[in-house]
């Protein structure tokens, strides 16, 4: 077991509760809404899907769902949560699923763990490769032009000055060298955890307005990759 899957199995039974439950559901929905968007139905891969929250959401709307995280502990929550939800433990430096098996493979604030350079790129290229041709895979990852990170990064459970904040022309290269094909490069994400609930939804209407602002845009929480697989 490496250090970081300890690390991980150790904080899985406070992790879901590192961030406030309102701020989590914005998110959640965020992100949930925007796969919708991407891809109606079909069969998907959640890699470092951590204790499930989006897996489990989208296995609500009807979708095929493998959760992929190298913590035990972490998919025992999972299992816990929604049994409808294939349980794999595995890295996303090695996915252990044949060529093209997911019509979408995606991952949420995976790829700063990973942090090393040449892990990040052969990630990106495992989660192109699981994907069918014509498929599309998602990268939602922390925006490093984002000056709140180090912040939150230094007191969330989760997050124990290992990770790297990756650029996102870094998880571009990765999936275009893995056989990609970029159709969106965004910056998206502008709520941060100390909102309060009564201000959530004022805090969410000037999020839709600052990721509209291309200078204000790059200073959005996560950066937003969306490829598809060449060979359709």
């Amino acid at each position: 077991m490496s250090d970081q899957e300890a690390h991980f199995d150790e904080i899985a039974n406070e992790y879901d509760d590192s961030l406030p439950p309102h701020v989590v559901e914005h998110y959640l929905s965020k992100r949930v809404t925007f796969i919708r968007d991407l891809l109606p139905e079909g069969k998907v891969l959640d890699a470092g899907c951590g204790t499930g929250v989006v897996a489990s959401r989208l296995a609500d709307d009807g979708y095929e769902v493998t959760g992929l995280d190298p913590s035990a502990g972490m998919l025992e929550h999972l299992k816990q949560r929604d049994p409808r939800v294939e349980t794999v433990q595995g890295s996303a430096i090695g996915l252990p699923f044949e060529d093209g098996t997911f019509d979408l493979s995606f991952c949420v604030a995976v790829m700063h763990h990973i942090a090393e350079a040449d892990s990040v790129h052969t990630a990106l290229g495992e989660m192109v490769r699981v994907t069918r041709p014509g498929g599309l895979v998602l990268v939602w990852d922390h925006n490093p032009r984002n000056p709140y990170w180090k912040h939150l990064m230094a007191r969330v459970p989760q997050d124990d000055g290992s990770e790297r904040l990756i650029p996102v022309g870094e998880v571009v290269s990765g999936l275009v060298d893995g056989g990609g094909v970029i159709l969106m490069s965004e910056q998206l994400g502008f709520v941060p955890d100390f909102v309060p609930p009564s201000l959530l939804g004022a805090t969410a209407r000037l999020e839709r307005s600052v990721e509209r602002i291309p200078g204000l845009r790059r200073l959005c929480a996560h950066n937003v990759v969306v490829a598809r697989r060449r060979g359709a």
